[in-house]
């Protein structure tokens, strides 16, 4: 058996997980009295299911070409990919209208600039689906956050604080609304309990299939 392990994370988990990174690596989480035998065990009875994981890691990472901002290259807004058009009028530096229109000013600073779009669209629509999906069960909260998390698309605090990343305004509208729905459902039931699921069904019935299109597209939105 030719697997690698880059590391055994232990902690007083009960059971232990089998981890496939964005490079294509494996790593374990283990509880702490779990040896090592046993661990070899698992992951050699698992190596069919590692080694599938791998290669589509590898294959999805092979297709994330490097921004390169130029005349015809695709960008996801609200989930539908969208070219770019340089353009020599210089203000604004980008402009969506059907396609995204960047100013050939902004050129060298077109990451950062489709970033700062990026999260000012995030901040006029996430929070309106926040008031419009909590309003189903009545839900409160205490107030809505936008991040720069590129792994973690949403959390609420203790507090009752909704935080989203930036990043999901490049998905679907109905995926935006799961993440929504999974904090709201949070405010009501902080595990990821049988109950919590049923909290999240009830706001989404439909919530496995984007769910489903987030686990498997997410490498999108993070790769930007």
């Amino acid at each position: 058996m030719d697997i690698e392990i880059e590391k055994i994370i232990r902690s007083r988990r009960k059971t232990i997980a089998l981890q496939i990174t964005e490079r294509a690596t494996l790593i374990i989480r283990a509880p702490y009295n779990l040896r090592k035998k046993t661990i070899w065990d698992i992951v050699s009875k698992h190596e069919k299911w590692i080694e599938k994981k791998r290669r589509e890691t590898e294959e999805r990472n092979r297709k994330i070409q490097p921004r390169r901002f130029m005349d015809g290259e695709e960008f996801l807004y609200l989930g539908k990919p969208y070219p770019l058009k340089i353009v020599n009028d210089g203000t604004p530096q980008l402009k969506f209208d059907g396609g995204f229109f960047l100013s050939q000013n902004a050129r060298d600073v077109a990451r950062e600039v489709f970033e700062t779009w990026y999260k000012k669209t995030a901040r006029e629509i996430i929070p309106e689906r926040v008031t419009l999906l909590s309003g189903k069960e009545e839900l409160s909260y205490n107030r809505v956050r936008i991040t720069n998390a590129r792994k973690r698309w949403g959390s609420c605090s203790s507090k009752g604080n909704l935080n989203f990343s930036w990043r999901l305004i490049m998905a679907p509208l109905p995926v935006i609304d799961y993440v929504v729905v999974h904090e709201l459902a949070h405010l009501v039931e902080r595990n990821h309990s049988t109950r919590f699921w049923n909290k999240v069904g009830s706001l989404m019935p439909d919530f496995k299939i984007h769910k489903n299109w987030l686990r498997e597209n997410g490498y999108l939105l993070q790769s930007f």
